[in-house]
């Protein structure tokens, strides 16, 4: 395949991406977009994934990595509880990359973005040394959600599911494809929640009418606890009996054939986008699994036979590797 000049993919992206949809009055093709006046507050947010740091194309495709840093970046509008509106791309491509990478690359993101209504409708190309993308969001809410509003005496609740992401890596990178076909289905299950996870966005809009504090869990969720736990002031604590009812058996299967612990992929893991929230016991939404409860104090705890220890950190972007 002929290689494409700058101009030629821009052209082409525009075409890609032409569909704005109402919330958009000038999408690609001109030296900014503009978008639709509104009245409810704007929900920005930013996020990488660069090569060697958030993937490994070993095991993923262009169209993977392309799908899936839109949907990480997606998600945190899903915990504000926001409405996307639209979203900007900067692209970093390696000399390497094959000629019909970026092609691949726009088809995952142009598929992500049609499902959760966010039209791309800007961005930048660029040559680097690792192939990089840059995903900016952009949102609007009438009530946003914060981290911030978590009260002692909530309950703590997760929407999603968790842990599978992990499992299904640990899984590619050992070789673990399971024994019979349950545990076979339950691996397929794990590799796909890495390779293709999904924006939480319709759940994030519905816990604005029950809960006080959300977040997203892209880092594990001991990290994320903590995260919360900080903001709010307060003290999270996990229950893992609460935490292993909630986990899906596709979990709890592919750990069996990893011979791991699956609250370990839980716990640590991360790239689920999951959400983690608090409100009140009788607020709970019907699709939140309540796994642990918020009180005075600091930090995350774990909960386990009557005895609580303090959660160490999950994934770590800055962490030395």
């Amino acid at each position: 395949m002929a290689r494409r000049t700058e101009r030629q993919w821009v052209e082409r992206l525009r075409e890609r991406f032409a569909a704005g949809g109402r919330r958009v009055a000038l999408g690609i093709g001109d030296d900014a977009a503009i978008l639709a006046p509104s009245a409810e507050a704007s929900v920005c947010s930013v996020d990488a994934s660069v090569q060697g740091v958030h993937f490994d194309l070993r095991w993923l495709s262009l169209e993977d990595v392309g799908y899936r840093s839109f949907q990480a970046a997606a998600s945190d509008l899903a915990a504000m509880g926001a409405v996307p509106v639209a979203a900007l791309s900067a692209l970093i491509l390696p000399r390497e990359l094959p000629a019909d990478g970026l092609d691949q690359l726009t088809i995952g993101q142009r598929a992500a973005s049609l499902e959760c209504d966010c039209p791309i409708v800007g961005g930048n190309l660029s040559r680097g040394r690792e192939l990089s993308i840059t995903t900016t969001v952009l949102g609007r809410s009438g009530v946003a959600l914060p981290r911030s509003g978590a009260r002692a005496g909530d309950e703590l609740w997760l929407v999603g599911a968790l842990g599978l992401a992990a499992a299904g890596l640990a899984c590619l990178r050992s070789g673990v494809s399971g024994s019979g076909a349950s545990e076979r289905n339950a691996v397929e299950r794990c590799v796909l929640g890495w390779r293709r996870p999904r924006a939480l966005l319709e759940q994030g809009r519905e816990l604005t009418d029950c809960a006080r504090a959300c977040i997203d869990i892209s880092d594990g969720l001991a990290t994320d606890a903590r995260q919360l736990a900080r903001a709010s002031g307060v003290s999270v604590v996990v229950d893992a009996g609460l935490l292993r009812a909630a986990l899906e058996p596709s979990l709890l299967l592919a750990s069996r054939a990893l011979r791991r612990a699956p609250l370990h992929f839980a716990l640590y893991g991360g790239e689920d986008y999951a959400l983690l929230a608090t409100g009140p016991s009788r607020a709970r939404p019907l699709g939140a699994a309540p796994i642990g409860w918020v009180r005075r104090g600091q930090g995350a705890l774990l909960h386990r036979g009557g005895y609580s220890i303090p959660l160490e950190r999950g994934f770590d972007h800055m962490a030395r590797r």
